[in-house]
């Protein structure tokens, strides 16, 4: 099993194999390329390979001590994030790739979902499987609720998601058809009260644990497969990536979007949107695409802060630390790159970049036409609830509305009081 390497060079360049001899006589020449992209080359990364297929998830668990990452050559491996070791290696469980990896950090189990039709809870200690768990059809997404209990999976052919005891592997419920084509993701809420799960046919939906019943559908307004989702940490916000290049946002508590729609952040990838993930406190949001590009996002003002490339091929997944200083991306290109991006904000284009972003402005949404507009933070946010565009067109209806008859027309009794001579005077 290859270590981690450790590289503080520009990740622009694409990831061969490293010749150590050579790395000498190329300073001067990646001191050249530091320039070139400036706000990219200063972010030390580290490079986990061990893997030899694409590389399908990647988590940080542990109080972020840790790496874990599933791949379709059928194996998991849990890193150490300091060394970059490769700790324990997963393997001989399934005969498919495996499609996502969860864990459960209580109780030290690790459980991936596999494109052979099963679900392994996995002990982390001795890397031996506790149980397996045969499905319908081949899985493509799982998920572990918060509070350890249960296990949510997605399966193809049959669009269904299914929910396991974390502590048996028992089946408790299995919803066929719950979307109308395969499901790409599934994800639990942070209250472990509800399932999302998004599709190929641009659905969203929640599933409720306690009814046992779907609670919200949602047509998305994206254009193309809706690839995944994520959750803030008050589950208030639910993020959708796509296949159309843009990710959205769902206020799926007070339910907003049922007039305005969702939220789209787009200009952050040029390829179909893989995946997303938020930070612990909501305050960044983190997608990977497959222009092979990891995008870092401010969400008080919804704009791009960074973009991170290197990879080689699509990046399939991606996480972010609970302190912000690392962030993960998973590649098809084998590797997993870890992002130190705690400095980021001390880079010189990074800096020009927030400061064109945030010169005092916040990000609000139309009441009227649900899209994003910024205003100064000088301004009443209560007062001002509309974009300018929709400002003008009230304005224009209402200068185009007549005043009042009362206002401007004598009534024909008014005319009859007018003395004759103002009459004759004005003629």
């Amino acid at each position: 099993m290859d270590k981690m390497t450790w590289r503080n060079i520009d990740p622009l360049s694409l990831d061969e194999t490293i010749d150590e001899g050579k790395e000498e006589k190329d300073v001067e020449k990646r001191s050249a390329s530091v320039w070139e992209h400036q706000e990219l080359a200063q972010i030390p990364i580290k490079v986990l390979r061990g893997h030899t297929d694409a590389v399908t998830s990647c988590h940080f668990c542990f109080d972020d001590t840790k790496v874990l990452t599933s791949s379709h050559d059928k194996t998991a491996i849990l890193w150490d994030t300091e060394t970059g070791a490769a700790l324990l290696v997963f393997e001989r469980g399934h005969l498919s790739g495996i499609s996502e990896c969860a864990v459960i950090p209580d109780k030290k189990r690790l459980i991936t979902a596999s494109w052979d039709k099963t679900l392994n809870a996995w002990d982390l200690e001795t890397g031996k499987i506790i149980w397996t768990a045969p499905q319908a059809g081949l899985l493509t997404s799982c998920s572990v609720s918060e509070d350890g209990k249960y296990v949510v999976s997605s399966c193809d052919p049959e669009s269904a998601i299914c929910l396991t005891s974390a502590d048996t592997g028992e089946r408790l419920f299995h919803i066929k058809d719950h979307h109308k084509s395969t499901i790409t993701r599934c994800r639990f809420d942070p209250q472990s009260q509800h399932v999302a799960s998004v599709s190929v046919d641009r659905t969203i939906k929640l599933w409720d644990l306690v009814s046992t019943k779907t609670t919200l559908s949602i047509n998305s307004t994206h254009t193309n497969v809706v690839s995944n989702c994520c959750f803030t940490a008050n589950g208030r916000y639910l993020c959708t990536a796509s296949w159309d290049k843009t990710l959205q946002l769902w206020d799926v508590q007070t339910g907003t979007f049922r007039s305005h729609g969702g939220l789209t952040l787009s200009k952050g990838h040029d390829g179909s949107v893989s995946s997303c993930t938020f930070s612990m406190d909501g305050s960044v949001l983190v997608s990977g695409a497959y222009d092979r590009t990891v995008a870092v996002w401010n969400m008080e003002t919804l704009c791009k802060t960074l973009e991170l490339k290197g990879h080689a091929d699509w990046v399939t997944d991606v996480a972010i630390s609970a302190d912000k200083k690392w962030v993960a991306s998973a590649s098809k290109d084998t590797t997993v790159r870890l992002w130190n991006i705690e400095n980021s904000e001390e880079i010189p284009a990074v800096i020009e970049t927030r400061k064109a972003q945030g010169m005092g402005y916040h990000i609000l949404q139309c009441e009227e036409c649900g899209k994003a507009f910024s205003i100064s933070r000088l301004e009443n946010s209560d007062l001002v609830t509309k974009c300018v565009f929709c400002r003008l067109k009230t304005e224009t209806r209402s200068h185009l509305q007549p005043p009042p008859l009362s206002s401007s027309v004598l009534s024909i009794e008014d005319r009859n009081q007018i003395p004759s001579s103002t009459s004759s005077s004005v003629v």
